[in-house]
């Protein structure tokens, strides 16, 4: 399934489904203009041996010499955008062939029909149960990327339950990122900020699980409000008598599933990346085709046609990353960050703390990657909470709810923009949903900062 065909399929005019590279591509101009306009500048860093990452000195910013980003050079910086984001790219391509094999074995249908069959008495409480999985997936190892293949899956699970492509972003990308701001266990966002605050990995992790249950309640509980409001013709889906999936599939499935779940692992114990994801998957989808009896040669052929499908997606990707390549090559995202640090060393310590939440979501625009912004901005914000007499855990607490929930709102998000790309669903018409639910997570994060200052949460 294509994305033109995804984005009728969805109920959209298929020319809406490319709007978010148009959106990219000016993103791209806006921040070669920038470049022009901005005064370049740096600050010193410094090899942290904790984290293994380079880390910005505190108090260091200079300016240096200009590098503006002429019309070629930002041309230019588009393929080399994809060279930057090759991992994610490759992922993206490879888990998304593995899972078409899977759908054309007739595995899926038959794993939707089995989903079909136990929800059809329980209207929309699929959508908990998918969510609690995304979720959760989200607050162990930041899910995101590893989605965007999945979304032809969960778009068929969607007609059967009869929901639109913003329900399906909503309860697979969305519940994943709302897991990945507020869980206490990311190793890649809570894990990297609490470690550049030298506070230990799980301090505060009651509270930041309070708010992890409290935030997805909130996100499930919008998302079923907007589904039951937009209940589309369900697709006639046969679903039969038995409960059951037969054997043959389940083992499928459990071929399928088998490499996310060595994933996992391995991103939580074997510092595993992208790139053993893609190697993963590839034996996953082979031995699946095999024992599905396809053979080598069907295998391999409906495998590429699979990663053919998901090249819009992976497209979204790389244009993105070339939004933060220009601002870099023009020495400028210093400059942005500076120079919103800088009065919020000159407010009172409650202000400065609520306003480290907007801080972190507008550094988030031109620096989309969560790892990225904490290894750039704690080192600043950290002396700063420090000297304001606020607890190491405010400017962590903020940096998660201001960068985390922009990651649902950023066009510069090149996951956000993929997964949105494959299910049809225009950026604008996502805004309009997800707007309002962010608003309320974001309160809910400016309860936890005020939580920590007057209950002292250490």
């Amino acid at each position: 399934m294509n994305a033109n065909t995804r984005a009728a399929a969805a109920g959209e005019p298929r020319q809406r489904a490319w709007n978010p590279l148009i959106l990219l591509l000016g993103g791209v101009f806006v921040a070669a203009t920038l470049t022009w306009i901005l005064p370049p500048g740096t600050f010193d860093r410094r090899d942290d041996p904790s984290t293994g990452r380079r880390i910005v000195v505190a108090g260091t910013y200079h300016r240096v010499a200009e590098a503006p980003v002429g019309p070629f050079a930002a041309a230019v910086v588009i393929p080399r955008g994809f060279v930057a984001a090759a991992e994610v790219i490759a992922a993206v391509l490879f888990v998304g062939g593995a899972w078409v094999v899977v759908d054309r074995l007739g595995t899926l249908p038959a794993v939707v029909a089995a989903l079909v069959r136990g929800f059809r008495h329980r209207g929309l409480w699929a959508i908990p149960v998918v969510g609690v999985f995304f979720a959760t997936m989200g607050a162990l190892e930041n899910m995101q990327e590893e989605i965007i293949p999945l979304v032809p899956v969960l778009l068929v699970l969607g007609r059967g339950l009869g929901v639109d492509g913003v329900v399906v972003v909503a309860m697979s990308a969305g519940a994943a990122m709302i897991g990945s701001a507020f869980g206490p266990t990311n190793p890649f966002q809570a894990g990297i900020a609490l470690k550049l605050a030298q506070l230990p990995a799980l301090s505060g992790g009651g509270l930041r699980l309070a708010l992890f249950l409290v935030a997805f309640a909130m996100w499930i509980g919008w998302t079923m409000r907007y589904a039951a409001r937009n209940r589309i013709a369900p697709t006639s889906v046969d679903v039969g008598a038995d409960a059951s999936l037969p054997p043959k599939h389940a083992m499928i499935l459990a071929i399928a599933v088998a490499p996310m779940a060595a994933y996992v692992y391995g991103a939580l114990r074997l510092d595993w990346g992208f790139n053993e994801l893609s190697g993963a998957f590839l034996v996953g989808g082979l031995v699946a085709g095999l024992v599905g009896g396809f053979g080598m040669s069907k295998t391999l052929a409906v495998y590429l046609e699979g990663m053919q499908s998901l090249l819009p997606a992976a497209l979204m990707i790389g244009v993105a990353r070339s939004i933060s390549l220009v601002l870099e090559d023009g020495r400028v995202v210093d400059t942005i960050l500076n120079d919103l640090a800088e009065p919020l060393s000159h407010t009172p310590a409650a202000l400065a703390a609520f306003l480290m939440i907007p801080f972190h979501a507008i550094i988030h625009i031109p620096v989309p990657s969560v790892s990225g912004q904490a290894v750039l901005t704690m080192p600043l914000v950290v002396p700063l909470a420090d000297l304001l007499g606020l607890s190491r855990q405010v400017p962590v607490l903020a940096y998660q709810t201001g960068a985390g929930l922009m990651d649902l709102m950023t066009p510069t998000n090149g996951a956000l923009m993929a997964v949105l790309v494959a299910a049809g669903v225009s950026f604008r018409r996502w805004i309009r949903f997800a707007f309002g639910a962010v608003i309320l997570a974001t309160l809910l994060g400016v309860v936890g900062i005020a939580a920590v200052m007057w209950l002292g949460v250490g």
